[in-house]
């Protein structure tokens, strides 16, 4: 049977003429053609009117467009080619390159045949690559009139050069293309997984935030079940007594008779101010009932301010460690924004000075006792789990 198709040995497609070969070989720059007598398929969808020539082809169309009609004119285009095949003839080829391939040894037959089907015009690769065919050595044969389009279209080896560079150049161009269209589609696959990462990051911490706040939340009805239980044992004590004492039960309706009221006596000993530690203590008191509902942010306040007094108490001649820039952003995020925070360290002896943009600690004011007592209620309130609860 008569060829019907053309081969192409490096990436197996199928080609219906010589000149759809050499239309794919300035394509993709593949040199290895052979004949074939399967035909190439020429479905036709009867929606959108779109050839394919494959099986796999129509396939892949149904699954894109759900279009599954096809029209077979494979026979058709066959049978057109049997008829311009009818007339078979030696092709023309360039005679000057057939006299060089004889003279180097190769029989005409094997020289026609590796000018014919050769590519760019690259015989002696074309020899290499088919020298175990079987019909290697059998003159080929050609339509007449395919034979007289393919003389027209043959091109000098100058001209081949041009080509040959031509097409060189577009598969370079179109390899660029491709590298920047994949180097787009990674940095769409970066920025997705970049938008997973951060949403699992924050869905991690809403759910480390609802942990704390359960646990939070246990913790307080486990001290209100402790004092529950305090209550009731000191209530079971005071019965207990009372049963002792052969007095009877007390009536839970009946209410304790008030108290007569205490003349108030004028005392001829003087009240006993309140002295700085405990004027210490009331301040982070104070900012731990303020903000209980962030425990971090106290523990940091008193971390900051334990600082301040450690610096003064290990350097008391240094300027610096006893000034303190009220401005300052981490200053007012860790201790000025806080409740009782600026109050603690006028206490310890700072002062506010140049219109309330620093508090400074003068050297002859530099009290160490005080700032000793202020590192040890620091100590003990960031130690304690139960300051300043009560």
């Amino acid at each position: 049977m008569a060829g019907l198709s053309l081969r192409c040995g490096d990436c197996g497609a199928h080609l219906k003429s010589v000149e759809e070969a050499q239309e794919h070989a300035e394509l993709t720059l593949h040199t290895n053609f052979s004949e074939s007598t399967e035909a190439v398929l020429n479905l036709v969808c009867t929606v959108c009117g779109k050839p394919c020539r494959t099986k796999i082809e129509s396939d892949l169309h149904t699954k894109r467009t759900g279009h599954s009609d096809f029209v077979d004119k494979t026979m058709e285009e066959a049978k057109s080619l049997e008829l311009n095949a009818s007339e078979m003839v030696v092709p023309e080829i360039d005679k000057k390159l057939l006299e060089e391939l004889e003279s180097m040894g190769f029989p005409t037959a094997r020289a026609t045949r590796a000018l014919h089907f050769s590519v760019l015009n690259l015989p002696l690769t074309w020899v290499a690559d088919h020298e175990n065919d079987e019909d290697i050595d059998e003159m080929p044969l050609v339509p007449a009139k395919t034979n007289a389009e393919v003389a027209k279209r043959s091109l000098t080896p100058e001209e081949a050069k041009i080509k040959a560079q031509e097409l060189r150049e577009r598969a370079r161009k179109k390899k660029e293309e491709e590298e920047r269209r994949m180097e787009r589609e990674r940095e769409k696959e970066r920025i997705r997984i970049g938008k997973e990462l951060l949403e699992a990051k924050r869905i991690e911490e809403e759910n480390e935030r609802k942990r704390m706040l359960a646990l939070r939340q246990a913790e307080k009805d486990e001290e209100k079940r402790a004092r529950e239980k305090i209550r009731q044992k000191l209530e079971e004590d005071k019965a207990e007594r009372r049963r002792k004492l052969g007095l009877p039960p007390e009536e839970p309706g009946t209410s304790k008779p008030s108290a007569p009221p205490m003349r108030e006596r004028k005392s001829a000993l003087p009240i006993k101010p309140a002295t700085k530690t405990e004027h210490m203590r009331d301040c982070l008191r104070s900012l731990k009932q303020a903000h209980k509902d962030d425990d971090a942010k106290v523990k940091r306040a008193f971390q900051t301010l334990l600082t301040y007094v450690g610096n003064v108490a290990k350097n008391p001649d240094e300027e610096k460690f006893r000034r303190i820039r009220m401005t300052n952003a981490t200053f007012q995020d860790r201790v000025g924004c806080m409740t009782g925070g600026i109050e603690f360290l006028e206490v310890c002896g700072f002062e506010k000075v140049e219109g309330d943009e620093f508090l400074t600690l003068p050297k002859q004011k530099v009290d160490m006792a005080v700032i000793n007592s202020a590192g040890a209620e620091l100590t003990s309130a960031i130690n304690n789990p139960f300051f300043g609860v009560l």
